[in-house]
This record gives structure tokens, sequence and C-alpha cells, in this order.
């Protein structure tokens, strides 16, 4: 069993008289207050050393704090003037391509040539007759917004082309069987996701990103290898008509987004296709169809490449195709065709989506709005269109 000093010191002092008891006990409890102030002094220097160190700590972070905030500074007003700079440079750009347009995106060659036409002038021996007044073309981009990110990378949304409602239409994915309804794009904007819509479930899956609505039908075009377009009722969920796309050896129809072979559009016009064939390979083709029967009614081979192409409208029997590059850039429309030869690529205007996640999937014209509802790597996005119209000829 342990002793305890202060036991033996006052066990020792038993012995003594008072007065060396007192003394003996004084000098003791003056040496433990000794040695407790030896150890304040050193906790004091101690402190005083840790709060000089803590203080000139401070005083480092605090000056790299101020220089981050003048590097940050720095920073952000070098990329101020490089994104004037770049801004600027892209207009110049723009001003010069409009000065100097670039050639018809067709091979140099005059046997080819000779060729494409003599093809197109004998399978358009009627000229095409429009079905309403419109002359409407492309003037310029007025303005863009993004409405959401919702779904997949690739997909198409849009609005009917003909009914005065404002429901909104979402194909989601390349290959999917359920189409959602919203009753106003406000709606499709405030949706957390796709619970909210009205779940329509198709017959067959789509395949692609070619599908419209028109009239209170859905068009799309079956998945599989024989390229079936399908006329689906919206109100009673039912299949009206379908019908093989009387086309033979079909490839897919843009560079750039090979899952689609057939994309269906509406315009002021009526309904069409846009596809390609290995017969004209290089090159996109564009048929009428009639809305009620999916008949035929006409066929073109334009001049406008697949190569790099990713998406296509049509506005008033024009088709306009968008070009963008492997490495997403900023597409373009570079290529223009219009049935009725109002139009040639030498009067159409440069136009410019500005540049945003990677490249559209799907571009749908709605003629009432004049907007083009696009998708862009999962984002759903409205573009605003200033119009002007077609010269005569």
């Amino acid at each position: 069993m342990a002793v305890s000093p202060l036991f033996i010191v006052f066990t020792a002092l038993l012995g003594l008289t008072c007065a060396q008891q007192q003394q003996a006990l004084l000098d003791y409890l003056e040496r433990r207050l000794t040695v407790i102030e030896d150890r304040i002094s050193l906790w004091h220097d101690q402190t005083n050393r840790y709060a000089g160190e803590l203080r000139e700590f401070k005083q480092q972070i605090v000056s790299l704090i101020e220089n981050a905030e003048k590097d940050r500074e720095t920073l952000r007003t070098d990329m101020e003037n490089t994104n004037t700079r770049v801004d600027r440079l892209e207009r110049e750009m723009d001003y010069l391509e409009t000065q100097n347009p670039a050639p018809p995106c067709v091979e140099v060659d005059d046997k080819l040539v000779e060729q494409q036409v003599t093809k197109v002038k004998e399978k358009n021996k009627r000229k095409y007759e429009k079905l309403t007044d419109c002359r409407d073309m492309i003037s310029s981009i007025k303005a863009m917004k993004i409405l959401k990110r919702l779904g997949g990378p690739k997909g198409t949304w849009t609005k009917d082309v003909v009914a005065e409602n404002q429901k909104v239409y979402v194909f989601n994915g390349t290959g999917q069987t359920t189409l959602y309804e919203f009753s106003t794009g406000r709606e499709l904007a405030a949706s957390p996701g796709l619970s909210r819509a009205k779940h329509i479930n198709l017959p067959f899956p789509w395949g692609g990103t070619g599908h419209t609505v028109y009239d209170g039908h859905a068009y799309y075009v079956k998945e599989g290898n024989e390229f079936q377009v399908i006329k689906f009722d919206l109100q009673n969920e039912t299949v009206v008509d379908s019908a093989v796309f009387p086309a033979e050896d079909q490839v897919p129809v843009y560079g750039l987004s090979p899952e689609t072979y057939i994309d269906l559009s509406a315009d002021e016009e009526g309904l069409w296709a846009i596809y390609a064939t290995k017969e004209n390979e290089k090159n996109i083709c564009l048929a009428k169809m009639d809305p009620k029967t999916l008949d035929i009614e006409q066929m073109w081979d334009t001049p406008c490449p697949r190569e790099n192409a990713e998406a296509a409208f049509i506005i008033c029997g024009t088709v306009y195709v968008v070009y963008n590059t492997k490495l997403p850039s900023r597409s373009r429309v570079q290529c223009v065709y219009d049935v009725s030869d109002m139009v040639t690529n030498e009067d159409a205007p440069l136009v410019y989506f500005p540049k945003r996640y990677g490249s559209h999937s799907s571009l749908k014209y709605n003629p009432r709005e004049k907007q083009i509802y696009a998708w862009d790597d999962g984002y759903q996005i409205l573009y605003k269109l200033n119009m002007k119209k077609k010269l005569e000829v």
C-alpha cells in the first residue's frame, strides 16, 4: 500500500516541538508555493509564446487571403477581357462569312452536279403545289430560353403545329414507348421530373428522335429495320394508320445523330419526312407526306450533305439543315433547300445558334409561335426567331 508524502511529513512533525513543527510546516508550504509559482511562470511564458505564434500565423493567413483575392480579381478581369475578345472575334467571323458566304455544301464535280440535277428533274416533273401562301424564312435568332433539363441526353419535345392548345409532348430517349404530355410549357418547367405528366403508352417503341405532333396525332417511326411510320391518335390513344416508308437501303439522315433514319417534321404546308438512302448517300433527301393517308406526295434530292449534320427543321417548305462538329462547337444553318425554288443558299442568311452544351438531337419548328423547340444534351431550349419574306423569283 502506497504511503502519502504528506502523511510522512505530518508523522515526522509529531516528534518535534510545537515551534519546530510550525517552522517546518511553513518551510514545506513555502517550497510548494515556489514550485507552483515556477510552473505558473512557465505556463505564462508558453502561453505568451503560443499567442505570439498564433498572431503571426493569423497575419500570414490574412496576407495569403488578400493575395488570393487579388489573384482572383486579376483572373476575373482577364476572363472578362477574354470573353469580350472572343465575342468580338465571333461577331467579326459572322460578319465576314455573311459578306463572303461559304460555297454550297457539295463537291465541286461537274459530272456529279449534272447527275444530281438530272435526278431531281426526273423525280420532280410536276411543280410543287403549295397548300398555303406562306413565304416566311429565317432572318436571325432573336432570343434563346433554356426551359430546364429533363430526361436523357437525346430526345424530342414539341407542341402540336395545328391545334391551338398549349399541350407539350416529350419523347424521352431514342427508343421508348411512353409519351409524356404536359398541359402547358409552364407545367413542364415547374415539374421536378416526368412524374407529373400524363403518361401515354404507345403500342410500339419509337426509333431515333424524328417525331412530331400534328393535328391531334403523334407521328413517329417504329423502331426496327422496316422504317414504319405510325400515326397515333392522342385523344383516343389508338393507332389510326401506319405505312412503311417507300425508300430502300436507308442510312442515318444526320451524320451526328446516327439513331435517326427518318426525321418527321411539320410546318405550315403539312407533314414532311427528311431521310437519306445509299443511292444518294452523301446528301439528304426530302419527301412531302399526306398526313391523312401517310402517302408520299413528292420527293426531292437536296444538295445538303449528311456529314456533320446534327438536325434539321422546315419552315414554309424550306428545309434548314443544322451542322456542327464531332467535338461540339457552335451549331449553324449551313445548307438550305426550298422546294418552291424561292430560296437558295446564297439568299439564306448564315444563322448561328448560341453555343450551349453539345449538339441538338432534335429541332421542331412551331409556326404559330415562330419558335424552335430544341433538345440539347438533355436541356429543353426555345429559340425565338426573327422572320422575313422570301424573294419572288
